[in-house]
């Protein structure tokens, strides 16, 4: 299981803008239908990769605690032609198994995880009502086979600063994972 980490995208950034079809409901969906008001938590994920199996109920436990302040938006850019798990009807199925009250959007250009500099699944990117990058990294400490819980408390922490209108430390680690499986 190969361990790569998230690029650390300067803090201030823009989110950049995309359109992509949402897997759950096979509607596309633009940046500007995504982000919310409050703030916007970007996650790179897939459905094969350890990393984010490891914790796929955790994030989906803190989408339903934190919607009402942070909108939450799932996409998968995985090459589906060498990664056939990561299809676009397997991302609907893992979708409605787990739940998820968010998008599960299909990135099958790959150009998407390229303007966010995105490089592993699990990779997260939480940007204010300005669309600017606040956050970026790991949702905590967790990963398959250390022994730690999954507690998701760096990105709870973000939510919670952000909600509280508190200043986020710079001081962030990067997300380890699978890397993006790139065409």
């Amino acid at each position: 299981m190969a361990k790569t980490p998230s690029n650390m995208v300067t803090l201030g950034t823009k989110a950049p803008k995309f359109e992509l079809l949402n897997t759950i409901d096979d509607i596309s969906y633009s940046s500007q239908d995504l982000f919310c008001k409050n703030g916007t938590v970007i996650m790179f994920i897939c459905n094969h990769c350890p990393f984010v199996i490891h914790v796929i109920n955790e994030i989906v436990s803190i989408s339903e605690n934190y919607k009402e302040n942070i909108s939450f938006v799932a996409i998968s850019s995985n090459d589906v032609s060498n990664y056939p798990d990561d299809s676009p009807e397997l991302m609907k199925k893992l979708a409605v198994n787990k739940n998820f009250s968010f998008p599960y959007l299909y990135d099958e250009t790959q150009e998407v995880a390229k303007s966010f500099d995105a490089a592993c699944t699990p990779d997260f990117f939480l940007y204010n009502n300005e669309n600017k990058l606040i956050y970026r990294g790991q949702m905590d400490d967790s990963r398959p086979g250390n022994g730690i819980p999954v507690t998701g408390n760096d990105l709870m922490g973000a939510f919670d600063n952000l909600i509280q209108n508190k200043e986020i430390s710079n001081e962030q680690k990067p997300s380890i994972g699978c890397n993006i499986k790139w065409k």
